[in-house]
């Protein structure tokens, strides 16, 4: 008896034990996952709180006088006229009618610079598409001056420096309180491409820029992708040629991707003499790098679809071509697309192969079709976070902000497919 209550004792032991360490081991669980979304939040928090002013736009209002005399215009047709003109006057007068203590060389500079530098061209632009407005009064919005924009968005943040003078702090705190100034929705963000000011950038040529690369990724990674798995899995005898290629394949999958930007810059610029900064020597970089996550992850579901359908179509006469096209393909068709929906997401967040081949171009003009000059979205902010300006600073951010929404609906779009499609066997 006391050998069996010995025995149950150490059992029971033995049990305790064995609980503590299984709810350590979920305590460790826990606390991983919990560090993990803690990093997150830390991470998603900061991004939006240093982007969501990249939403936002400054604009000023004036009522503005287009006076030829003041301008030194008289023909706006006149190239030449055009090109001599001093279209910065009428801005300057018309805040010099909320001002009109602002009289002196120095506050009239101090005052011009707190509209945009492209708010001149939109008054030349304005006469050259209508002559007959020289001599009228228009109602114009005009965007203000970064650092403007930065004193009205970020003047309560110590991490922004303030580069007005006083006076000039003054003056746009008046012009916010009268309604000249205004903050609203940042659609210029949306419609146009890169700028050397912050306020008159915009992204559009970015994302056009990664579409047009991607299409090209697709069309190229994936076709190319699920024919080397398919042969692989189905067709390819078991030699050594055929494990070396097995073993490159997820050889070159864990390559850093800025060696396929080396191999890019050597064979596609450096033999074949492609453009740089294109869409299509972007799309075929980044579909090298993808190539060899696409064939594993098609092989994977290759190897998902069990024996019996194939054993099963070739029981009624169908060959090996059909049982593949017909049966295999169709079934291993979601895990396909799921990995290389992945592929793409994990190609289109890359910046190191592309600034290797020249897509780190300033390019203003939005991209229309794949051999004009482009950048993609990564590149964008690389070049927005590097520049000395504050206001890119909102820009990047802001960029990084939509480029996570694409990549997270990437990845959740190929979890509605892996879910929607799937088969269970």
């Amino acid at each position: 008896m006391t050998n069996q209550r010995t025995q149950a004792e150490i059992v029971r032991q033995s049990l305790k034990r064995r609980y503590r360490k299984e709810r350590r081991f979920r305590l460790y669980g826990m606390t991983a996952i919990a560090v993990a979304l803690l990093s997150l939040v830390v991470l998603f928090t900061d991004i939006i709180g240093k982007g969501y002013t990249g939403f936002i736009k400054t604009t000023m209002t004036l009522e503005v006088v287009l006076d030829g005399e003041q301008m030194y215009l008289d023909d706006p047709t006149d190239k030449d006229q055009i090109a001599m003109a001093d279209f910065q006057a009428p801005i300057i007068a018309a805040l010099q009618r909320y001002f009109p203590e602002a009289q002196s060389r120095k506050d009239v500079r101090e005052l011009s610079r707190l509209s945009g530098n492209y708010a001149s061209n939109q008054i030349r632009d304005l006469l050259q598409a209508q002559p007959d407005l020289l001599g009228s009064t228009q109602t114009l919005e005009f965007l203000v001056h970064d650092t403007v924009s930065v004193y009205v968005k970020h003047a309560d943040n110590p991490a922004y420096s303030i580069r007005l003078s006083e006076q000039q702090q003054r003056w746009v705190d008046e012009l916010v309180e009268q309604g000249v100034v205004s903050t609203s929705f940042n659609d210029v963000f949306f419609s146009r491409g890169d700028s050397r000011e912050p306020s008159n950038a915009g992204i559009l040529g970015a994302i056009v820029g990664s579409l047009l690369t991607m299409v090209v990724t697709l069309v190229i990674a994936f076709p190319t992708g699920v024919a080397a798995a398919v042969y692989l899995e189905e067709f390819a005898p078991q030699n050594k040629l055929t494990d070396f290629i097995e073993v490159n394949i997820n050889n070159l999958a864990a390559v850093p991707s800025i060696i396929f930007g080396l191999l890019g810059l050597a064979v596609f610029i450096g033999v074949f003499g492609m453009p740089r900064s294109v869409p299509v020597l972007g799309g075929l970089v980044l579909a090298l790098m993808t190539l060899p996550t696409i064939i594993i992850s098609s092989r994977a579901a290759i190897k998902s679809v069990p024996p019996s359908i194939r054993e099963a179509a070739e029981g009624i006469g169908a060959s090996k071509m059909q049982v593949v096209l017909h049966h295999v393909i169709p079934l291993a068709m979601p895990g396909m697309m799921t990995g290389s929906i992945i592929g793409m997401a994990q190609a289109l967040g890359e910046t190191a192969p592309l600034l290797l081949i020249g897509m780190v171009a300033f390019i203003v003009e939005v991209p229309d079709g794949f051999f004009s000059s482009a950048t993609v979205l990564p590149v964008q902010i690389y070049q927005w976070a590097s520049s000395a300006e504050q206001g890119f600073v909102e820009l990047a951010s802001a960029g990084i902000m939509i480029l996570l929404a694409f990549m997270i609906s990437m990845n959740g779009l190929a979890i509605w497919l892996r879910k929607r499609l799937e088969r269970r066997w």
